[in-house]
C-alpha cells in the first residue's frame, strides 16, 4: 500500500513563537515553505512505496499485499579513545546551558560522502526532515525536546543514581541533562548510525569536557556568553563518559541487542523520548520497546505534539493505543498551548508499586 507522508509535521507557519524561536533554524521543528511541500509529497510517495514501516498498519485495500518489515540492524557504537578527534571540525553552539553541534556544519561535511548511510544527501535532495525507514529526523532538534527539559526543572525530576535511556535521542540533549543530573547510567539510541557518530556522541563529549565543569553542577538555565566555537581540547570527565553507551538501529532490534548481550544490563528506571510518536505505524514497535526495557517500577517521560498533520500521529492517538494494550497507565502532566498544542505524558506499568 502506498503511504502518503506529508513532511510538514510542524505545519503551522503562523504559530506564535516560543522562547526557543531564536534557534528555529536548527533546533525547532522546521518551517517548510509551500514550494518545497509539493516536492516533499512526491518524494515521500516514492520512498514510502520502497520503505516498509514498523508497527500496526490499517490497510484500505480489501486484499492488501503481505507487509514486509524494515528491521534496521542494531549496533553499539564505541566511544573513541581520541576524544579530540570526535570534536574535530565541529562547530559548537549552546542552548539551555548545553553544548550542541551546529547541524548545518555537519550536513555540509557529510555531503562529500563521509555519511555512510547517505541520509544527509537524501534529506537535502528531498527537502525533507523525515524519510520513513531511511532517515527518522535525528539531524534536527525538535521543539518538544525543550518542553521536556523545562518540565524536568518544573517537576524537579530526580536523575541521581538512575539508569536512563534517551530513546530516539537525536542530539541527545535529554540524556545529557540526565547525565548532568548525576544519573548512574545513560544510554542513547537513534535510528541512524550517522546521527549517533556525527551528532549524539560529539554532543555528549562536548558536554563532558572538564573545562566546562558542567556535570552535576549549576541550575542556571541560560548561558550568558557564547561558547568556544572550536574547542581546543576535549578533556573529558572519565566518570561521565563511562556511564554512557550509544546504540543505533530500529527499536525492536536495539531491545533484542540489549536483552541478549553478554554485557551487564539493567532495565531502565527512566526512559525519555521526544517527538517519536508522529507516525502511528511505529506505535507497536515503540510500545513493545518501552514494555521490554523499562524497569517494573520505572517511568517514561514522553513529549509530543497533540497532532502531527499529514502524518496522523499525536499524543491522544498514542494514548488510545496504549490504553488498548492495557500494559501502561498514562497521565498527561503538562499541556503547552503556545502555537501548536504540545503535551508531556508520563507512563508507568499498571502493576507497578
Amino acid at each position: 500500500m502506498a503511504f502518503r507522508f506529508n513532511f510538514s509535521i510542524d505545519e503551522n507557519e503562523n504559530n506564535e513563537p516560543d522562547t526557543h524561536d531564536k534557534t528555529d533554524l536548527q533546533l525547532c521543528s522546521p518551517r517548510h515553505k509551500q514550494e518545497s511541500t509539493e516536492k516533499s509529497k512526491q518524494t515521500a510517495e516514492t520512498v514510502a512505496d520502497a520503505s516498509p514501516r514498523l508497527g500496526t498498519d490499517k490497510h484500505q485495500d480489501e486484499t492488501p499485499p503481505k507487509k514486509e518489515f524494515c528491521c534496521k540492524a542494531a549496533k553499539e557504537h564505541d566511544i573513541p579513545e581520541d576524544l579530540d578527534k570526535v570534536l574535530e571540525n565541529k562547530v559548537m553552539e549552546t542552548v539551555s546551558d548545553l553544548y550542541y553541534i551546529n547541524m548545518s556544519v555537519v550536513e555540509m561535511t557529510c555531503l562529500d560522502g563521509t555519511d555512510g548511510e547517505g541520509i544527509v544527501s537524501k534529506s537535502v535532495a528531498s527537502h525533507s526532515d523525515l524519510i520513513p525507514g531511511v532517515y527518522e529526523g535525528g539531524l534536527k532538534i525538535w521543539e518538544c525536546t525543550f518542553d521536556l527539559i523545562d518540565y524536568f526543572s518544573e517537576a524537579e525530576i530526580q536523575f541521581t543514581n538512575k539508569t536512563v535511556l534517551d530513546l530516539g535521542c537525536g542530539a541527545g540533549l535529554l540524556g545529557i541533562v540526565a547525565l548532568r543530573g548525576k544519573a548512574d547510567k545513560v544510554h542513547f539510541q537513534d535510528y541512524n548510525s550517522t546521527v549517533i557518530d556525527e551528532i549524539t556522541l560529539p554532543n555528549v563529549v562536548a558536554n563532558c569536557r572538564s573545562e566546562s565543569n558542567r556535570m552535576g553542577s549549576g541550575d542556571d538555565r541560560k548561558t550568558s556568553k557564547p561558547p568556544s566555537k572550536r574547542p581546543k581540547k576535549a578533556e573529558c570527565s572519565p566518570d561521565a563518559l563511562t556511564k554512557c553507551r550509544f546504540f543505533s538501529g530500529e527499536w525492536s532490534e536495539v531491545s533484542r541487542l540489549l536483552l541478549s548481550s553478554n554485557k551487564p544490563f539493567s532495565k531502565y528506571d527512566i526512559i525519555l523520548t521526544s517527538e517519536t510518536i508522529y507516525n502511528p505505524d511505529y506505535y507497536g514497535a515503540l510500545h513493545d520497546a518501552l514494555a521490554q526495557l523499562l524497569d517494573k517500577n520505572g517511568c517514561v517521560y514522553l513529549a509530543s505534539k497533540a497532532h502531527y498533520f499529514g502524518v496522523g500521529g499525536g499524543i491522544h492517538l498514542f494514548e488510545e493505543f496504549t490504553v488498548e494494550r492495557n500494559v501502561f497507565r498514562t497521565s498527561i502532566v503538562k499541556i503547552i498551548d503556545k502555537g501548536l498544542q504540545r503535551c508531556i505524558m508520563e507512563m508507568s506499568f499498571k502493576d507497578s508499586s
